[in-house]
């Protein structure tokens, strides 16, 4: 075997949603800022992403994360997060790995019980504390980006099902965030084809009639994740299925949708400040969220959230790309 590329990672899952972390074998990426190297990474080494995502390394709810020197002085790591459709500008349960991986492999200096570990992302400085027992990383809180509602008691028409009322946030990524009820749906995972149906069917008319756009970084826009509230979700503890473009269910709880759900309700007055929110997932995992301080982005009123969960590292990988393989970007059905 003669091999055109070789890529060494940490293979981990985050409550149950994978996260394959490249570690070696792609080389620093330029870039100003970690925004400038993600875009110079999916114009000129998407091959690379694909490689891993799509089958047959990968599979359709595949995700990942990419290491980097970070541009800011001072950070000890920058990350790229990647997925089967591309390149998020942030990963809640991806960041939860790379934390606990950075500390189980030694790639950052450990302290017990608590090692702090500051990661430059695409979306902004995050901030993670690793709670640490005989060098196991047993817990990540992380400090996450600031979030933000961006639109309250937003109306679409979704062909199929009528006019659907549902809110939008940001907490790294948007979130069109809607009740099952609204969408006429039963919440279980039995009836889990109807409520991707449903849930994409929102996220397109989003996406056609009222895409969201960040106000201070443009490159992030549109809608991708809709997170569908279960019946009995509170702002206090919400279990949700979250839909990702385009087509598969986040098996985490998800960090990011986590902010963006605690931005939601602080912005209805429902979630005070130091107050623990339990956010559930599909598969009944949770992140415990926090809102730590009030701030802006640009002229929106903004959350400082925080999200607690767990990573475990599943084992290492050489993956090798063969001068003659038929599918140097892999392939997706």
């Amino acid at each position: 075997m003669r091999a055109r590329r070789v890529l060494h990672t940490i293979d981990t899952h985050t409550e149950g949603m994978s996260a394959q972390i490249v570690v070696g074998g792609v080389g620093e990426i330029p870039g100003d800022t970690m925004m400038e190297k993600r875009l110079h990474f999916i114009e000129h080494h998407d091959d690379i992403r694909e490689l891993l995502m799509r089958e047959p390394r990968g599979h359709a709810a595949k995700s990942g994360a990419i290491l980097q020197p970070s541009p800011r002085p001072g950070v000890q790591w920058g990350v790229i997060f990647i997925e089967v459709t591309g390149c998020l500008p942030m990963c809640g349960h991806a960041t939860i790995a790379v934390a606990s991986a950075l500390v189980e492999t030694g790639m950052v200096e450990v302290s017990e019980p608590v090692t702090d570990i500051s990661l430059d992302t695409p979306a902004g400085l995050v901030n993670a504390r690793v709670e640490v027992l005989d060098g196991q990383a047993m817990s990540v809180t992380l400090q996450n980006v600031p979030s933000f509602a961006d639109a309250l008691n937003q109306q679409v028409d979704v062909p199929g099902v009528g006019v659907v009322t549902y809110d939008m946030a940001y907490g790294g990524n948007f979130y069109a965030i809607v009740t099952a009820d609204e969408l006429g749906l039963i919440f279980d995972r039995d009836n889990s084809a109807q409520i991707m149906e449903r849930g994409l069917a929102l996220m397109a008319a989003i996406n056609s009639a009222n895409p969201p756009v960040h106000p201070t970084e443009s490159s992030i826009t549109g809608c991708r994740h809709v997170q569908v509230l279960a019946p009995g979700s509170t702002a206090r503890a919400s279990k949700h299925a979250m839909v990702i473009h385009p087509g598969w269910f986040d098996r985490s709880p998800c960090g990011t949708g986590t902010s963006a759900r605690m931005a939601q309700l602080h912005a209805r007055g429902e979630l005070p400040l130091e107050t623990d929110f339990s956010n559930e997932s599909f598969i009944g995992r949770t992140f415990t969220g926090r809102l730590i301080a009030e701030t802006n982005v640009g002229e929106k009123p903004a959350v400082v959230p925080t999200i607690t969960g767990r990573a475990w590292i599943m084992g290492t990988s050489q993956v090798y790309l063969s001068s003659d393989d038929p599918f140097p970007r892999g392939f997706t059905l």
